[in-house]
């Protein structure tokens, strides 16, 4: 008799819970972060993700349901009508700057410059209202002439007869409208997933302080030289932000109920610094977000893209059955013998294998993972990155092994 979708909940609920607080749950969980993929699966475009939200909803529902993984995340494409509102130039997207049918891409640059560290410490909001708006946002281009908002203070009109202000208002009223959309669609996605008994993974998100200013403001070129070139002024740079990405992701957590953090990791990879500045640079900071997130009750999920494999014995410096680490190219099997029994482990089927393997290959690979990685608990079976282009009877094949072969005797 098939159990109620309430029952199958908090089944797939306890079941993640208990891989995360190292206990041995009664299977393997399998986890699906959706990306593009609903878009290839139901015969719509990635366009639709940023400019359909109710065609990208039920797209996304049906892919939940067809596959029904034990936890879904989803919806995380941005409104392109909100982007287009704002002139944003730090990304193409799908249907702007990118082909309808493929996911966006990051623009990188150099949105700080070298010698504007002093500005952004002396005042961050300042900083980024001023000088990264109106540089990454076309339409608020009028910002880089606002006055030091001390001013409210003695004339709280001041604002409104500034040039070019209210260009910069319509162009962010435009931009709330079009988001409130998208966010409306999201949230209903998230509650009628519930209702058929599929919890979310992660509503939470944070960012590591390194990766904010290397991602967002000086680039990669500019965050490896200046490691070298100004190291004070950008580890001052990383604690200073630290407290506010902390604040922030408790805020967005308590805002939605979520009791896991998503965080992904760009520049810690092996392949982008040295372990001595790793441990310099990228470690303190992170480290503070991690223990900052677990000591407000919240469990962070760092995915680690990449390969960290040179500084998996950082992670022992985490409390033990407090955090889960979602691991891409780290060779997985080492990731266990270090951090086995001490971090919940997720990840590590490659997309290629999903795109290009046949069913035999992917049950041997699952079957290694649960063998290995999933013995006495504390492991979360998903794709170890972007499943966009995948192969859906691949995919199929992962959950439906995982389930039938995972199962703890």
């Amino acid at each position: 008799m098939d159990k109620p979708p309430q029952q199958l909940y908090e089944d797939r609920v306890n079941r993640i819970e208990n891989a995360i607080n190292l206990k041995v749950p009664d299977r393997v969980p399998v986890t699906l972060s959706l990306g593009y993929f609903p878009a290839k699966y139901t015969g719509i475009t990635c366009e639709d993700a940023f400019y359909n939200p109710e065609k990208w909803k039920k797209a996304a529902i049906k892919t939940v349901v067809d596959f029904a993984p034990d936890a879904y995340t989803g919806m995380g494409a941005d409104s392109g009508h909100a982007l287009e509102a704002l002139d944003f130039k730090q990304m193409a997207w799908p249907g702007h700057g990118t082909s309808p049918n493929h996911g966006h891409q990051f623009v990188e640059g150099e949105y700080m410059k070298a010698d504007e560290f002093d500005a952004f410490l002396r005042d961050p909001t300042g900083f980024i209202l001023n000088t990264y708006l109106p540089r990454t946002c076309g339409n608020l281009e009028a910002l880089q002439r606002l006055p030091n908002l001390i001013i409210l203070l003695f004339s709280p009109t001041m604002l409104l007869g500034m040039p070019g202000f209210d260009n910069a208002i319509k162009a962010l009223m435009k931009a709330r409208q079009a988001l409130s959309e998208r966010n409306k669609a999201a949230g209903s996605m998230a509650e009628e997933l519930k209702e058929l008994g599929f919890p979310s993974f992660a509503s939470g998100v944070a960012f590591a302080p390194f990766d904010i200013i290397s991602d967002r403001l000086r680039g990669m070129r500019g965050s490896m030289l200046d490691m070298f070139r100004q190291p004070d002024k950008y580890f001052e740079a990383t604690e200073r932000l630290l407290p506010v990405m902390l604040g922030l992701s408790i805020t967005m957590a308590k805002m939605t109920g979520s009791t896991r953090v998503f965080i992904p990791l760009h520049r810690g990879a092996d392949g982008f610094m040295s372990l001595k500045q790793f441990g310099k640079f990228y470690w303190p900071t992170l480290k503070g977000l991690l223990l900052g997130l677990i000591e407000a009750g919240l469990t962070p999920c760092p995915f680690f893209e990449g390969k960290y494999d040179s500084r998996l014995e950082y992670l022992l410096e985490i409390p033990k059955g407090k955090m889960l680490g979602y691991f891409d190219a780290s060779d997985i099997f080492r990731v266990k013998e270090i951090l086995g029994g001490h971090v919940c482990i997720m990840g590590n089927v490659p997309s290629s294998l999903l795109q290009t393997g046949s069913t035999d290959d992917i049950k041997n690979h699952c079957k290694k993972l649960i063998d290995v990685v999933g013995k006495d608990g504390g492991y979360i079976m998903a794709p170890r990155s972007s499943i966009d282009e995948i192969k859906p009877e691949n995919l199929k094949t992962m959950i439906d092994f995982t389930k039938e072969y995972g199962v703890y005797k």
